[in-house]
This record gives C-alpha cells, sequence and structure tokens, in this order.
C-alpha cells in the first residue's frame, strides 16, 4: 500500500507528515513529504542516516537546525540540505507552527521507520519525548540501520545490545509485529 498522500500525525511531538512521493511511487529514488513542527517542539535525538541526502525547504515559519555542535534558524524560504553521515536533528522554538518541505534520496525504508515511531507514539509505546522503551528501540535501531543511527550510539555497542535483546526480541515476536508497520498503522490495531 502506497502512502502517497496519506498524513501520519504523531500525538506525543506534535508532529504530522504528509507523504506526496514515496518509495514505491519512485522506485526507491525519492521519498518526498511534507513536515509540520508544531510551536515550541524539542529538540529530537541528534541522528544521522549514512546512505541517504536530505533537503528541507522551509515552506512556512522557522526551523531551529543543529548540524554537528552548531545550531541555526532557518526562516520562510531558506533550504538546507544534509549529507549522509552529517549528525543533526531539527525542531520549531519559533511562535507559529513551522512547515518544511523534506526529499530524501534514496528513500530506503524511511516512510517505514517514521510511520511506525509515529504508531509506538500514538500508542502510549513511547515516553513524552517520543522515544520507545529500551528494547524497541534497539530492535528498531539495529532493523533501520541503513536508514537512521542515533549519534550517541555507536553501531558496535547496537550490536552487542541487540545480541542481548534477543531472547526479549523472540518472547514479544518483535520481528513479526515490526514487519509491516503499515498494515498495523492503516488498520488502526494498536497490539504492538
Amino acid at each position: 500500500m502506497s502512502l502517497n498522500n496519506k498524513e501520519i500525525a504523531n500525538r506525543v511531538t506534535g508532529q504530522v507528515i504528509r507523504f506526496i512521493q514515496t518509495a514505491k511511487d519512485t522506485n526507491g529514488e525519492l521519498l518526498e513529504m511534507e513536515s509540520l513542527y508544531p510551536l515550541f517542539s524539542k529538540e529530537p535525538p541528534v541522528h544521522f542516516h549514512p546512505h541517504q541526502e536530505e533537503y528541507f525547504k522551509v515552506l512556512k515559519g522557522e526551523l531551529t537546525v543543529r548540524i554537528g555542535n552548531e545550531s541555526r534558524i532557518y526562516r520562510s524560504g531558506a533550504t538546507i540540505k544534509i549529507k549522509p553521515g552529517v549528525r543533526h536533528s531539527m525542531w520549531n522554538e519559533g511562535l507559529m507552527d513551522a512547515l518544511v518541505n523534506w526529499k530524501v534520496y534514496p528513500a530506503m525504508d524511511t516512510e517505514h521507520f517514521l510511520t511506525t515511531l509515529t504508531q509506538l507514539a500514538n500508542t502510549g509505546k513511547t515516553n513524552d519525548a517520543g522515544v520507545p522503551s529500551l528494547p524497541i528501540l534497539v530492535f528498531l535501531l539495529k532493523k533501520y540501520n541503513q536508514t537512521f543511527r542515533l549519534a550517541k550510539i555507536p553501531i558496535g555497542v547496537l550490536t552487542v545490545m541487540s545480541i542481548l535483546f534477543k531472547p526479549l526480541f523472540k518472547v514479544h515476536n518483535y520481528k513479526n509485529k515490526f514487519n509491516q508497520p503499515l498494515r498495523y498503522f492503516l488498520a488502526g490495531k494498536n497490539n504492538l
């Protein structure tokens, strides 16, 4: 099922994402979204994408972007390019909602990752910052490690943690639960 023109809204972070072009629509070349960052949103964990470039254009409001150790405010009309491997985070400290056009090259499985995180938040499976419990977080970071990595967790540490949590993953059937996140999300199920 394509997410084209589908919208997901994270009830915890307030972020709303509308998928414009998905991996399925573009043969994996591009994922294009519009993302609404609510006013006074919190900075998410610093992360990077090992194999993807991201392009952002601020359509409305302002976006605070941390790249490396520096943060900067980008206002309506500004563009931001983030190359693979560059550590970053973005949020809205402004007094109005920010709307951003967001393109990811190549698409890989980014829409599934974003949808899974939204589903977890919307079903009470995250903390107030939208971060899932440690076992679920480790499982997802390992599953999506070619798409998304947290800056503070080296891949070697993640590998060791996933080995330690493997029995828990099996007991809770994470492999099947997180195999088709769209099926669960679009069907409105909350049995994660």
